[in-house]
């Protein structure tokens, strides 16, 4: 694998995508860990991180395989979307997790909580990755350590920068209509119309910015109404 400008451009998007997509993974960690002594706390973020992102790079890996089937890039492009959508319009979500008082019971937490949070984090980062599972590794190498040391920063950003959730929301629309363009079974057709992969792309991702923002502003006039 040469390190060209694409494969560059690919290892930035798969960071980017689970920076913004495991925001919330921080947040899983310190709820688990919040009732471990100091050492055993910093014991638990390490185990249950690594173990985390084995089974992360593994799952994803599986499904970079599976998109490779027939119309599976496309669902999953199509799925993308939804995902997208859901990232700039659900931005109040509750979130409940139980404290271990156990190291193993605290890396339980972060393992299962990080596989079930991070289901969106795998199909985005297998789209990203083109098929390449060392991307895949590298950019979570990157990512990781962000997510994990620059957590907070990166939720409180989020918070009171509503912008950013939107650069993220177009990243993965971006994501989700290269996945649909790039399904095999459209490849004659996308080769024959040269012009209708950008303005596919171009749709997919200024309907998800769009439909988003709408559902914000309802919601926004709703609770102005409520209250």
């Amino acid at each position: 694998m040469s390190l060209t400008q694409e494969t560059l451009f690919s290892i930035l998007n798969i960071i980017l995508i689970d920076i913004v997509l495991g925001g919330d993974n921080a947040v899983v960690i310190a709820l688990a860990c919040r009732r471990l002594p100091e050492k055993r706390r910093n014991k638990a973020i390490i185990l249950g991180t690594g173990l985390a992102v084995v089974l992360r790079i593994c799952l994803t890996g599986i499904m970079v395989v599976l998109l490779k089937i027939p119309l599976l890039l496309l669902l999953g492009g199509l799925l993308l979307v939804v995902i997208a959508y859901r990232l700039i319009a659900n931005q109040n979500e509750d979130m409940h997790v139980q404290a271990g008082t156990t190291l193993f019971s605290a890396v339980r937490t972060i393992v299962i909580a990080d596989l079930v949070m991070g289901l969106d984090n795998i199909l985005g980062i297998a789209g990203a990755s083109d098929g390449h599972i060392e991307l895949v590794v590298l950019g979570l190498c990157f990512s990781v350590p962000i997510i994990i040391w620059g957590s907070k920063i990166i939720l409180i950003a989020m918070e009171y920068v509503p912008g950013l959730i939107y650069i993220g929301g177009a990243i993965l629309a971006y994501t989700a209509a290269n996945m649909i363009v790039s399904e095999p079974k459209l490849t004659p057709w996308v080769n024959d119309h040269p012009n209708i992969k950008p303005i596919t792309m171009a749709i997919i991702i200024t309907s998800v910015l769009i439909s988003g923002w709408l559902k914000n502003r309802l919601n926004h006039h709703s609770s102005q109404h409520l209250s």
